[in-house]
């Protein structure tokens, strides 16, 4: 089976969807080819009676504990900087990006997931409170342990990404590689606050792609690609931020193209992450097993270049 282009998001595994049901979709998703199942150490605080964190990396754990040389398939990335300190801690109280708080996080989810190393590690937001050298050398130290590979950046401005990249280098240490933020098929009005969880540099832009597809080691990495379920349940509104003409057109494209292919908007969508300049990995937060599904089947479709260019018409 070949590997697809296609991150399973585990963040509310062990908390709203359940054990049982986590199990089954790593299972599938494992069947199917994927590789890279994405978490973070705060996940899901908002949801946990606790207040805190650490739900998916400890089911993680007891899904790897009883698959034996599943490990060997898989490679994990989790994140650090969101976790609360304290309960309704969010935003203002969090772990953040400090040396204890790497130290600490790292130390955390290894126990939690029982095992030696993390493949990709994110910095799940940027902390302005903390100097920026003393966050890329800690990272820095982790991977010359081998308890962390890659560096990636979640929810940072690319010209702090850049900064970050330069300080690696001077310091002789580790590089990010990575970039995580939110994007999907449709787009929002520019300058519109509150669409993306508050992350103000948390959306994929021109500058974004631009950046990544100039940069052959780097990879871009889309959450909430699907939009919460937007694309195909009416009981999901999109939400206001993409109220606007070009919304509009881009849906009835979609809609005409999932239909001459016989598959659902989703998969429309996937296939145009994974498949456009520079390819876009989806984290896809699936709950059900057709929803998987048809998101892998997205990650295998080549949509051509006709209906690509019908896609990504000017609006």
């Amino acid at each position: 089976m070949s590997e697809i282009n296609l991150a399973l998001g585990a963040m509310e595994f062990g908390t709203r969807i359940d054990e049982k049901t986590s199990f089954a979709l790593l299972d599938q998703y494992v069947a199917e080819g994927g590789v890279w199942i994405d978490t973070a150490d705060c996940y899901a605080f908002w949801q946990s009676e606790s207040g805190f964190g650490g739900q998916s990396e400890e089911l993680l754990g007891r899904w790897l504990a009883q698959r034996p040389g599943v490990r060997e398939k898989v490679r994990i990335a989790t994140k650090v900087g969101w976790e609360p300190l304290v309960v309704d801690g969010f935003p203002e109280q969090t772990e953040g990006l400090g040396t204890a708080a790497i130290d600490a996080a790292v130390e955390t989810s290894l126990r939690r997931m029982g095992i030696d190393h993390i493949d990709l590690y994110w910095a799940h937001r940027d902390d302005r409170n903390t100097p920026m050298d003393e966050t890329i050398a800690a990272f820095g130290r982790h991977h010359a342990a081998g308890t962390i590979g890659r560096v990636g950046l979640s929810n940072w401005a690319l010209w702090r990404v850049e900064r970050a990249r330069g300080l690696a280098a001077n310091l002789g240490v580790v590089e990010p590689t990575a970039i995580q933020s939110r994007y999907s098929y449709l787009q929002p009005r520019p300058f519109v606050r509150g669409h993306v969880h508050d992350h103000r540099f948390g959306w994929v832009t021109d500058e974004t792609l631009d950046y990544v597809e100039n940069q052959p080691a780097w990879d871009l990495w889309a959450y909430t690609p699907l939009m919460s379920g937007s694309y195909e349940r009416e009981d999901r509104p999109i939400h206001q931020a993409f109220d606007h003409p070009g919304t509009t057109r881009r849906l009835e494209t979609l809609s005409k193209v999932a239909a001459e292919l016989g598959v659902s908007r989703s998969t429309v969508v996937v296939a145009w992450l994974c498949g456009g300049t520079p390819p876009i990995r989806p984290i896809i937060g699936a709950s059900r097993r057709e929803q998987l599904a048809a998101a892998i089947e997205g990650a295998r479709l080549d949509l051509g270049t006709d209906l690509r260019t019908e896609l990504d018409r000017p609006w």
